[in-house]
Formats: structure tokens, C-alpha cells, sequence
């Protein structure tokens, strides 16, 4: 089995295949989503068919193994062999897993379009209910003119309802530590809670998704992952509700009720499909959110000092390499 990483530029896959002086068995090539639509992956599927590949293409997220994490993903498999994929759909891309019963699946599941394929995927994902509120308690569908709390569309608190109603994907409860003091330093701060209030994407124990986990989670909080909420009991319309209008001090006192925090690297790992044992990924990944934040801190602290020499002197100076105030 010969995996192809993302760290290559994606041009060069099928000069890479090319270059191979005897072919392997079987390829394994994971992308980001929208790699299906790319000239490269087209110069790909070329190169297999010329160097006799059977191949298939897939787009899956965590979702579709009943993990509540979303992270829609890019799926190649290919074999030197003559004989194709017991479920093999040329020139299409499956967005289920062929453990499922091939008819139903190629009926409901294959799609002969790259852009097709991706709406097939949203559609399964949104499979709207309108008995699961935002906050994975249950309610009646929106009003005309209800209130949204939050900076959220009717659309996204739709998509959200969709996917907590789906039983076919575990609760986080099941991915979670146990409680603990520890869990203190996964807390958010208040400046961050001040900040970023009306952009956190908030799970409660019960829900059955989660976003995406960046490399900058844990120092930035728009846009890199969900923030899990252990006050259960509260709910967000009653702290979301008027809550501009209030002054920081008890605007603030409101979002700690919510007692918001980070996931673990543990639980982050849980998320992914690491198994218990599998420690020196949980080790691995609690020490890159350290490095990152570290790197991060040092990298603004020598901006800023860059900033002042820069409006200081006349000429700016170069500092010294490995300095202890410029560090590589």
C-alpha cells in the first residue's frame, strides 16, 4: 500500500506516479474537499488508467462512521489489478462506505457529477427535523420572525437540527473525559468569552456534531472547532437573548453561566477515531497545541518589536540570528 500525503503539491501526483519505477499494488490518497473538482485530480485519474489502476473516488466525513465530528474529506483507493471494486462506480464519487448494501447505494448514494456529489452529501447532512432545536433540545419548527440568538441564519440553526436528530451518529457524551479539576485550564477566558460570544460554534454533551478541529485550536477561537458547553441546564436562548444591551460586567457573568470550554486533546483525539491506547497521538497533539501557542506568542512579541525599532529608527535593523529576543 503506497499512501499519498497532502504534503505534495497536488500538480505533481501524477508525475510522481510517473516517476515510480515499479508500481505498487494499492493507493491510498486522502485531499481536502474540493480536490474532486481540481485539474490535478484529473491529470491523476489519467495516470492511473494509463498505468492500469482500478480506482475509486469517495467524499466522507467522521459523520459517516457515527462519529459527530464534521470534516468532509477526499477519498482515493486504487489497485494494480484487473479485477474491479466489488462496489466500484467509475467515474463517480460515493459519499457512503461500501459496507452497506450496494444497491442501496449505488441508487442513493453515487453520483456521476463532482458538484452533484457534494449536494448529495450536504442534503444527507441536513435531513431536516424540526424537533431538535440549535441547543439539541427539542422544539417545534421556527416561527415567522422567531428569534435567532447567536449570529446565526435560519438556515444554519435548520442544518444544526438535522444533525442532532440523526441516530445514526453517537452523542459527544460518548467521545468525553470524565470531569475533573484539571479541566479548569480548558476553560475560556473571559476576554475570549467577551470577544467572540455571538461566533462560537456551542455542543452541549448530547449533540451529535461538532466542527472541524484546526491547528489553531485552543489559541484563536473563530473558526477552529466547536466549544463544548457543561452547563447543561442552561439554555442559550435565555443567555444569548438581549444580551448586547447589558453592560460587560453582567453580559459577562451571563456567558459564564454556560461554563464553556475547550475540548481536550484527549477528546480531540476521541473525535478523529483514535483508540484509547493509542497515546502517543493524544501526547503528540497536546503538544502541538502547546508548541502552536508558544510559536504563536513569541511570533506577535517579536512583531511588536519589529514595529517599534521600525517607527523608531531611521533605517530598520536587522536582528541578530538566534538572538534570545528573535529566536528561528
Amino acid at each position: 500500500m503506497k499512501f499519498i500525503s497532502t504534503t505534495f503539491p497536488a500538480r505533481h501526483y501524477g508525475q510522481r506516479q510517473l516517476r515510480l519505477r515499479k508500481l505498487p499494488k494499492y493507493l491510498l490518497l486522502e485531499n481536502v474537499k474540493g480536490f474532486e473538482s481540481s485539474s490535478a485530480r484529473n491529470e491523476l485519474l489519467q495516470t492511473l488508467e494509463r498505468c492500469g489502476f482500478k480506482y475509486q473516488e469517495f467524499l466522507l466525513s467522521p459523520t459517516c462512521l457515527g462519529i459527530p465530528n464534521s470534516r468532509l474529506r477526499y477519498f482515493l483507493i486504487a489497485k494494480l489489478h484487473q479485477e474491479p471494486f466489488p462496489f466500484q462506480a467509475p467515474g463517480q464519487v460515493l459519499t457512503r462506505f461500501p459496507d452497506q448494501d450496494l444497491e442501496d447505494l449505488f441508487k442513493d448514494k453515487v453520483t456521476d457529477k463532482v458538484g452533484e456529489a457534494s449536494s448529495s452529501f450536504s442534503s444527507e447532512e441536513k435531513n431536516l427535523d424540526p424537533n431538535i432545536g440549535p441547543d439539541c433540545s427539542s422544539k417545534k419548527n421556527l416561527p415567522k420572525g422567531a428569534f435567532l440568538f447567536k449570529l446565526e441564519t435560519v438556515e444554519e440553526i435548520e442544518r444544526k437540527r438535522g444533525q442532532d436528530n440523526d441516530s445514526s451518529i453517537q452523542m459527544l457524551k460518548d467521545f468525553l473525559e470524565e470531569e475533573n479539576e484539571e479541566m479548569s485550564q480548558y476553560f475560556l477566558p473571559p476576554k475570549s468569552l467577551l470577544r467572540y460570544a455571538f461566533l462560537l460554534d456551542i455542543v452541549k454533551p448530547t449533540c451529535r456534531r461538532s466542527t472541524c478541529f484546526t491547528k489553531g485550536y485552543g489559541h484563536y477561537v473563530e473558526g477552529t472547532g466547536s466549544v463544548l458547553q457543561t452547563a447543561v441546564d442552561v439554555q442559550l436562548e435565555s443567555v444569548f437573548k438581549c444580551i448586547e444591551e447589558l453592560p460587560e460586567e453582567e453580559k459577562l457573568m451571563k456567558l459564564s453561566t454556560l461554563k464553556l470550554r475547550y475540548f481536550t486533546p484527549r477528546e480531540i483525539a476521541n473525535l478523529h477515531g483514535f483508540p484509547l491506547e493509542f497515546e502517543k497521538a493524544v501526547l503528540a497533539l497536546g503538544q502541538l497545541l502547546h508548541f502552536l501557542t508558544v510559536f504563536v506568542e513569541k511570533r506577535e512579541s517579536r512583531n511588536k518589536t519589529w514595529q517599534y525599532q521600525y517607527r523608531h529608527r531611521s533605517t530598520r535593523i536587522k536582528p541578530e540570528i538566534n538572538s534570545p529576543e528573535f529566536p528561528l
